[in-house]
């Protein structure tokens, strides 16, 4: 099992969501976050005055699924996040050792 982790802009996220779950992906994670990358935040006017954003906010997907799903879900996520412009993210895979269903107490691919 692996666990996708992506940092995108939020308006790509109904794409997203909606290009995984044709994939099979039963259910996501999405959580707002802010950061820099080597853009290092923009500038801003508000009210005639520029300003310093130093940081950017975005969302962050996690997805655990099985190995055999990954490569197509990574596809995916670039194809749709993607607008080529600075800031469209990152996607980060990570093992996942384990998974439990805490309501059924079922385990490993059962319990995504």
């Amino acid at each position: 099992m692996k666990k996708i982790e992506a940092i995108i802009k939020p308006f790509k996220l109904d794409d997203v969501k909606e290009g995984l779950a044709g994939l099979g992906v039963k259910g996501l994670t999405v959580t707002e976050v802010k950061g820099f990358g080597r853009q290092r935040g923009h500038k801003e006017v508000y009210r005639g005055a520029e300003y310093q954003v130093d940081f950017v906010s975005k969302l962050k997907i996690e997805i655990v699924l099985t190995a055999d799903l990954v490569a197509d879900a990574v596809r995916l996520i670039k194809e749709k996040a993607h607008t080529g412009q600075i800031g469209d993210g990152k996607i980060f895979i990570l093992p996942v050792e384990e998974v439990i269903r805490i309501r059924t107490g079922e385990r490993g691919k059962d319990a995504i």
